[in-house]
C-alpha cells in the first residue's frame, strides 16, 4: 500500500518547523525524526493560518 500525498506542501512545512523551533531535527534526522506532539503543533498551527486566511478573505470593505 503506498503512502498518501501530504496536503501541505514541502517549503510550508519546513516555515513552520523553523516557526515552532524544531527545523533542526527535520534538517538533521528527516521528517520522520520529530516528536508526535511537534506533528500536531505543525498541524494545529497549519490550521491556524488557515482559519486567519479564510477570516481575512471573508473580510471585504464595498
Amino acid at each position: 500500500m503506498s503512502r498518501r500525498r501530504g496536503v501541505m506542501s514541502e517549503s510550508f512545512k519546513i516555515e513552520l518547523a523553523k516557526e515552532l523551533g524544531f527545523y533542526d531535527t527535520v534538517k538533521n534526522e528527516g521528517w520522520g525524526g520529530i516528536r508526535a506532539r511537534d506533528a500536531g503543533n505543525m498541524v494545529r498551527r497549519a490550521i491556524e493560518k488557515a482559519e486567519q486566511q479564510l477570516a481575512g478573505a471573508g473580510q471585504h470593505s464595498d
